[in-house]
């Protein structure tokens, strides 16, 4: 991957990541905003009903200078890095838990440390993950419903 520009490994990783999602039974939203703000960059749920945030980084740089990955913690149950092979895992924090990509493929290097979420907050985060999701999925069978949309929004 190291030929890859930046935003392409970032996507690269990120495919592969929502890949291995998939084959975990996990179901992968991609920029999911959450309630503080912040934006997880893959947030999944578990056949369980738990909720994982994957932070994708394209590389050290991306890493180094993002320090704002702790402000997904209260919003997940798990919460993972996802990396390529190229990538210094032993910088990921320890506290955290480590996919590594390589090519189109993704494993779990380390399991995160689980952290339940509140009841509250788990329903509330349910509400949003499906909302965001039937959203997506209704544009995605009817791409010119969201060009109405924002016709209509722009004429009021």
């Amino acid at each position: 991957m190291s030929d890859l520009t930046f935003p392409e490994r970032t996507d690269a990783v990120r495919r592969a990541t929502a890949r291995f999602c998939l084959q975990m039974g996990w179901a992968p939203v991609h920029e999911m905003t959450l309630p503080n703000g912040r934006r997880a960059d893959i947030m999944a749920l578990r056949p369980d009903g738990g909720f994982v945030c994957i932070e994708v980084k394209s590389g050290l740089r991306d890493f180094q200078t993002d320090a704002k990955w702790p402000e997904y913690r209260e919003f997940c149950d798990a919460l993972f890095f996802a990396v390529d092979a190229d990538f210094p895992d032993g910088l990921i924090p320890t506290e955290t838990g480590l996919i590594v990509v390589e090519s189109r493929e993704a494993a779990l290097i380390r399991e995160a440390p689980a952290h339940p979420l509140a009841p509250a907050r788990r329903r509330a985060l349910m509400q949003r993950f499906a909302v965001l999701a039937a959203m997506r999925l209704a544009i995605a069978e009817d791409p010119a419903a969201l060009a109405e949309l924002r016709g209509a929004l722009r004429v009021e």
